[in-house]
């Protein structure tokens, strides 16, 4: 294990070294598991940390929130918690915990258990490996189920035959492992695979916890490969009967992707963007508007996520006419594209097959975005202008006119108010 732990950076030793002191003064057991060990010894750098603990993990997670001067988030039900670190680190722990599930597809019933019982109800054995931080570094990997030869052999499978009836997600959470590294899902857990897809299992789900799923498809490096292997499974009906990934989809990712990574390049200091929003947007384009509007809502997705999603589809016509000729004032340019979301825009940048559209979708973010005058409301009121709806319209004109290249600077700004006020 010590050789894996040597692959951290200093912020992540730093976090394990503290969990090692308090998991010692509480005399907590204390593990690394899952996902983090998993790509440990697949050769990743850099991993999401997770901690399960014999004992109290709430008590643990609040004792290494103090000491690491964290943020803590308390899941009471679930008896865990996570920890909100500087660097926009964050570490979860959580009990180890025996689960029943009632019913196919149902939340299942937790109760305390060990750590066997925490490992054996994991979806895959890939994602079912400890290691004990409570001692030294040089403690060997738990390994129960021989994760480390479906590991080396590039293996997906479950840990038990009813897996995927108690929690039909593993379905989705199966191809999306498989596709990002490469794996392919062993014939039995496959066969079963397909049986609880062919059983309709994905419908008893709560659409809620199939949304949090795609978002982290749609957030893979390459959503397209899970998607499209699910599609050609039967898996996204939940999504819609009528919904097709094909190569019409492919290529508009691609296009996302290319303008995606653009954007980040080119304007690091912008805020970052919900690039998953944009992939769920051209893989809803084979629906029509209501049945997009519908399936947003379904899927319990935030009203601004709604908004965004809706607002490319609805406005695209307009803005594709608008924006396609050659001679566009900054100022059209300008109000039709600054009251979007940058995802949108983006879309809009996607699908964009003419170049005059593009260049103008170039020029908001490169130089329209965010224009905001030097004058105030304070400078009309020293110059005699009263209060009114008068402002908003002075302040209009005065925008255009710095849209377009007419003024330039406060003086010009405030030279433009006297005429426009006093006709001088």
């Amino acid at each position: 294990m010590k050789k894996y732990f040597k692959k951290l950076p200093p912020a992540l030793k730093k976090i394990i070294n503290s969990a090692q002191l308090v998991a010692a003064k509480t005399k907590m057991p204390a593990f690394l598991v899952g996902g983090c060990l998993r790509d440990l010894i697949l050769g990743a750098k850099h991993c999401d940390l997770d901690i399960t603990v014999e004992g109290d993990g709430i008590l643990f997670a609040e004792k290494l929130a103090e000491k690491l001067k964290a943020k803590i988030i308390i899941h009471e039900r679930f008896k865990t918690a996570t920890l909100i670190l500087p660097g926009d680190l964050k570490l979860d722990i959580a009990t180890t915990r025996h689960e029943t599930y009632p019913a196919p597809a149902a939340l299942p019933l937790v109760s305390p258990g060990r750590l066997l019982d925490d490992l054996s109800r994991r979806d895959f054995t890939i994602n079912a490996l400890a290691a004990n931080i409570s001692l030294a570094a040089g403690e060997p990997i738990i390994d129960l189920f021989s994760c480390q030869n479906d590991l080396a052999a590039g293996r997906i499978r479950i840990l038990h035959d009813l897996s995927f009836k108690d929690d039909p997600t593993r379905i989705l959470r199966a191809v999306r492992f498989s596709q990002r590294f490469g794996f392919r899902i062993e014939a039995k857990t496959f066969r079963l695979l397909r049986e609880a897809i062919n059983q309709g299992l994905l419908d008893k789900v709560h659409p809620h916890r199939l949304r949090d799923e795609l978002i982290l498809i749609l957030k893979e490096s390459d959503p397209f490969g899970p998607l499209k292997v699910l599609s050609q499974l039967g898996a996204l009906s939940f999504i819609s009967p009528k919904l097709k990934v094909d190569q019409k989809t492919k290529s508009l990712f691609k296009s996302a992707k290319k303008e995606l990574d653009w954007f980040v390049k080119n304007f690091p200091a912008r805020r970052q963007l919900d690039r998953w929003l944009v992939y769920l947007a051209l893989l809803l384009n084979p629906l029509s508007l209501p049945k997009i509007k519908l399936v947003s809502q379904r899927l319990g997705l935030r009203k601004g996520e709604q908004k965004r999603l809706v607002s490319y589809y609805q406005g695209r016509a307009k803005l594709n006419v608008a924006l396609s000729k050659s001679k566009v004032l900054a100022q059209e340019v300008f109000s039709l594209l600054e009251p979007l979301s940058y995802e949108t825009i983006m879309l809009l940048r996607a699908t964009a097959k003419n170049k005059n559209l593009k260049k103008h979708l170039s020029d908001f973010f490169e130089v329209y975005n965010g224009m905001r005058l030097c004058v105030s409301g304070h400078d009309l009121g020293s110059l005699g202008i009263l209060p009114g709806p008068q402002y908003q319209k002075i302040f209009a004109k005065v925008l255009a006119a710095k849209l377009n290249g007419q003024v330039k600077n406060r003086q010009a700004e405030l030279a433009l108010i006297r005429r426009l006020a006093f006709n001088r």
